[in-house]
């Protein structure tokens, strides 16, 4: 028996903003893929729950006449990954949610959920950071834009604040247009794995010549982090051996990683020094480029 103490389904968003308040212990359940384990494992800081899984308008996927993206915080990762909008123009995200488990997680689990929990391990805020998401919440107060950027506080803590509840992701065309992404997860196993160091970056290119690169880490920091040192060193710069030595000496000053029982800090990293050349590359690559 899972130890649930009081349960309550939302009948729209107001009614979720309206219990959440009402309610200091609770917590919203979406796709359930992390609360319910750990509920499952007896944690009963869970017991109180606000369902939001019936409100349909937190699922649409669309794209408007200026290329605004918004992806419902409710759209599971399946979803997302299959909607010819996100495949179109931000396969970078549809690289990364393939990584997240396997495909009855990818069914259930949303990104808003994945997002919202803080994990520093969350497999898509590598490409929330890259395309710089903008979060879409209600609260007690009314709506508000969030930029992701500023968004995580800490291991395991974002902004969000009681009450609230993530509406949809927003991404502008000048995040996304004219870059090429790549992304990569280094985990123990080959499938089903949280993240030992998950890398993601975007090129825009002139020629041979990054004109523009982003480049973000988790598991690298306390928190999900883009790395500005390392995106200056590349710009304007091209794809050299000498260039990417110069990245990979940079990322060093962007990043913070730890030593856990998963990894020791040495070897997280060599292993974030080697991704960040790697995926870089890989971007160039899928830009039609070579080095």
């Amino acid at each position: 028996m899972f130890p649930i103490e009081k349960y309550h389904y939302a009948k729209s968003v107001a009614d979720a903003i309206q219990a959440l308040a009402a309610d200091e212990e609770a917590k919203i359940i979406a796709g359930g893929t992390d609360v319910l384990v750990r509920l499952h494992g007896g944690n009963s800081d869970y017991g109180r729950l606000v369902d939001i899984n019936g409100l349909s308008e937190l699922k649409k996927i669309s794209i408007d006449e200026n290329g605004i993206v918004d992806i419902g915080s409710l759209a599971t990762f399946t979803e997302i990954m299959e909607h010819p909008i996100v495949r179109e123009h931000l396969p970078l995200i549809v690289d990364s949610l393939g990584t997240i488990g396997g495909p009855q997680v990818r069914n259930t689990g949303t990104m808003g959920g994945n997002i919202c929990n803080g994990a520093v391990s969350a497999d898509s805020a590598c490409a929330a950071l890259i395309h710089e998401f903008e979060l879409v919440i209600e609260g007690v107060a009314g709506e508000r834009t969030q930029s992701i950027n500023g968004f995580y506080t800490g291991p395991g803590r974002t902004v969000l604040q009681k009450g609230d509840v993530l509406k949809c992701f927003r991404i502008h065309p000048e995040n996304y247009r004219e870059f090429s992404a790549s992304y990569y997860k280094y985990a123990m196993r080959g499938a089903m794995d949280i993240a030992t160091i998950g890398c993601g970056a975007a090129v825009k290119m002139n020629g041979d010549i990054i004109e523009t690169l982003k480049l973000a880490f988790t598991v690298a920091a306390p928190t999900p982090i883009r790395c500005r040192n390392a995106e200056i060193v590349m710009k304007n710069r091209g794809v050299t051996q000498e260039n990417l030595a110069a990245l990979a000496n940079a990322v060093v000053e962007d990043v913070k990683p730890r030593s856990s029982w998963r990894a020791g800090r040495d070897f997280r990293l060599h292993i974030i020094k080697t991704l960040a050349k790697r995926v870089t590359c890989q971007a160039v690559e899928n830009h039609g480029g070579g080095f």
